[in-house]
């Protein structure tokens, strides 16, 4: 479960974040909907620790992100489809994300190539089953 109570994030005299409480409950895919600067990824640098929010808190499993021990095994992001190498496979990029982070294999996946249109499947992947 993710955990945010009275999340804020000020640069300089921009709010970027204002108090801002919710629950992500397991298993749930979940998105943040809004108009530029309504402050959609400053929320979810905050949530991983990227940024330090200037007041109130956010928890994965009651923990800040850099305690986890293997986070992939608790939480998936995608913040900029550009950070995955182009010309990796999907199988490719799983796999070197899953060594990277002690999850070993739990099958074959078929090889294909991949439309643009997959690529944002592809980086969303990474998120953690309902059962991790």
């Amino acid at each position: 479960m993710i955990q945010a109570r009275e999340l804020s994030k000020r640069f300089g005299k921009v709010q970027a974040v204002d108090a801002l409480s919710f629950d992500v409950l397991p298993g749930r895919v979940t998105g943040f909907l809004g108009p530029n600067g309504a402050g959609k990824s400053t929320t979810m640098r905050l949530i991983l620790g990227l940024d330090l929010p200037t007041g109130g808190y956010v928890a994965i499993n009651g923990r800040r992100y850099g305690e986890l021990h293997r986070p992939l095994t608790e939480v998936g992001a995608v913040l900029e489809v550009r950070a995955v190498h182009g010309g990796r496979s999907a199988y490719n990029h799983l796999l070197c994300l899953a060594q990277s982070n002690g999850i070993g294999r739990v099958g074959a996946l078929p090889k294909y190539s991949m439309s643009s249109g997959c690529r944002p499947r592809r980086d969303a992947a990474p998120a953690p089953s309902p059962s991790a």
